[in-house]
């Protein structure tokens, strides 16, 4: 395999990543308003009210309703930038997907980003930093790039597409000894890059007001 020399422009990735995260919810909001919209124009047309002409208008409440509950609890894009401006970036040239949980705050995958050879790097819990449920194109066809600390979490950015996804360990507790241990300057580096406390959590609906 061939480590990439070009180390990813920063600049970029986040422009890439702001531009699928506008897309996505443009795509939902059009398609929750659309749904909304369609047991109206059913009405007007003539159509008998039944269960299913007026079935669309509580499906697009929920959409739109997930989508926000989803935008409003979801920081990952500003993590990952609080991220890359603080760490460096670092190739790692292997990235293996262990699993995938569907979840309201989105698809989290359970993943390992190593370098081939060398053992006992951290089971991390990625999310997609666009708010895309889907597993990155090619993701696992090479290495990554990757920024921050794993024990604290970090970033990782797939060659070739931007794609980015946010990291955090898959088990927070496991490493809790070795965060407060760490020496201060490792800590403020944390600390700055907002990755002392677990950022993303499944956001609980009776809460949400």
């Amino acid at each position: 395999m061939t480590i990439p020399t070009v180390t990813p422009d920063i600049e970029q990735v986040l422009k890439h990543n702001r531009k699928a995260w506008a897309k996505h919810v443009t795509g939902r909001v059009v398609l929750g308003l659309a749904l909304i919209a369609l047991s109206y124009v059913l009405y007007l047309v003539g159509v008998p009210d039944s269960f299913f002409t007026a079935l669309p208008v509580p499906v697009g409440f929920f959409v739109l309703l997930f989508l926000l509950i989803r935008t409003r609890r979801g920081r990952r894009l500003t993590a990952c930038e609080r991220v890359l401006r603080t760490y460096p970036l670092e190739y790692r040239t292997r990235v293996d997907k262990k699993s995938e949980q569907w979840l309201l705050l989105g698809t989290v995958f359970t993943v390992r980003v190593s370098i081939r050879g060398q053992h006992g790097a951290p089971l991390m819990r990625a999310i997609n930093a666009s708010t895309v449920r889907r597993w990155p194109k090619g993701a696992e066809d090479g290495g990554a790039w990757v920024a921050g600390d794993l024990p604290f979490g970090g970033v990782m950015i797939v060659p070739g597409t931007n794609d980015m996804l946010f990291m955090q360990p898959s088990d927070w507790q496991k490493f809790a000894d070795e965060r407060e241990q760490a020496d201060p300057s490792r800590s403020a580096r944390a600390q700055q890059a907002g990755l002392t406390q677990l950022v993303e959590k499944e956001p609980n609906i009776t809460h949400f007001y």
